[in-house]
């Protein structure tokens, strides 16, 4: 019998589809300002991607890093920094981020 993976994305291949009419370049265009509301969600045609564990996560921008966002997530009792490009980062307006 073969042995499971423990790799990254072990267990993540439902998290990591993506729908095949979803094309285009301006997702690696986008820009985001410092303090906005933010939510993870991954696209596996690029790679460096954050951990599957964090999909769907709920963060506000920290700065721009280079090409990439630090995104301040709260896991658990404790908050956690996410460094990662804009195309896995998706805003969101001040309404649907109190839900």
């Amino acid at each position: 019998m073969a042995r499971l993976g423990h790799g990254k994305i072990s267990k993540a291949r439902k998290k990591l589809i993506r729908p095949k009419e979803k094309k285009g370049i301006t997702k690696y265009l986008k820009e985001l300002e410092v303090g906005q509301k933010a939510v993870v969600k991954l696209d596996s045609s690029s790679q460096n991607y954050p951990h599957p564990r964090h999909q769907g996560l709920i963060g506000e921008i920290v700065e721009k890093r280079g090409r990439g966002y630090v995104l301040k997530v709260r896991v658990g009792n404790s908050y956690k920094k996410i460094i990662t490009s804009p195309e896995h980062l998706k805003e969101i307006q001040a309404q649907q981020a109190k839900k």
